[in-house]
């Protein structure tokens, strides 16, 4: 058996590493949560203790990624020419989950990640990267405008200072108008852990998590930027084991006090009105 892909990320970069072990787990069964052949194939040719340091599998990541699946091919329905922008994308694999044969996919993330990431997702004609930042706007530059165009920030603005958060958001609603961003939120509790220093396992410590809003929040982002003009919450739907596949769906269905019910991570839409700036 050939030798495995060591992995010489850390820190921030190290973090793609985590949902790609959970969606192979879940792509892998009998029973797929997600077809998602791409992240098995690449998780078994990385050499990297997953379990130990993440533990058990866990779903989440799975369904977050069927989420921002459904997300995309709702807007190719209405631009199937249009550019899907996948900011901080590390080891995502929805280009080849969802390509309808005409979708522009701009990859964008940090030099090392884009580097690694090459070895197994390699630009195309349609698919093509580019290294930076997502703070650092030249990726803007990149984007094709004329055929529409939808942003996404898959497990990445949590890693942010707050206030690069609203700067990123910002210039998106003005660079973009027309279009929608997605993105998820972890709750403050949760942003507070990881500031404190939140072991996920006995062998790994996340990085800081700066940036957390709780549920009754989300509206308010409507005030970073004048050409925000809606926000929405997109619901995780049902996973297959007893946390996300029972107990989640159930408490979602019993009322409970805004105390309990706003301290829960979330995956959000903004859509940007057609003023230009």
């Amino acid at each position: 058996m050939a030798e495995g892909v060591k992995v010489a990320l850390t820190g921030v970069p190290e973090t793609l590493l985590w949902p790609l072990y959970n969606r192979a787990a879940f792509a892998s069964r009998r029973d797929p949560l997600l077809k998602d052949p791409k992240s098995v194939e690449i998780r078994n040719a990385i050499d990297y203790p997953f379990e130990r340091q993440f533990g058990k599998p866990n779903e989440a990541h799975a369904l977050r990624a069927l989420r921002f699946d459904d997300e995309v091919r709702e807007f190719l329905g209405r631009h199937p020419d249009g550019t899907v922008v996948a900011l901080g994308e590390g080891l995502e694999t929805g280009f080849w989950r969802v390509d309808n044969g005409r979708v522009r996919w701009l990859s964008v993330d940090l030099p090392e990640v884009i580097e690694f990431r090459a070895r197994w997702l390699p630009d195309t004609d349609r698919h093509r990267s580019f290294a930076c930042s997502a703070l650092d706007f030249r990726w803007m530059d990149e984007v094709d405008r004329s055929r529409g165009v939808f942003l996404m920030a898959e497990g990445l603005l949590m890693y942010f200072e707050p206030r690069d958060v609203e700067r990123l958001l910002a210039a998106c609603a003005g660079r973009f108008p027309g279009s929608e961003i997605m993105f998820d939120v972890i709750p403050r509790w949760l942003s507070q852990k990881t500031l404190q220093g939140w072991y996920l396992t006995n062998d790994y410590q996340t990085p800081r998590m700066p940036w957390g809003i709780d549920v009754n929040e989300q509206a308010g982002l409507c005030t970073i930027h004048p050409n925000i003009v809606e926000v929405r919450e997109i619901d995780i739907g049902r996973g297959q084991g007893f946390l996300f596949g029972f107990l989640i769906p159930l408490l979602s269905h019993i009322p409970m006090p805004a105390a309990v019910a706003n301290k829960r991570p979330a995956f959000v839409v903004l859509r940007f009105g057609t003023a230009t700036t």
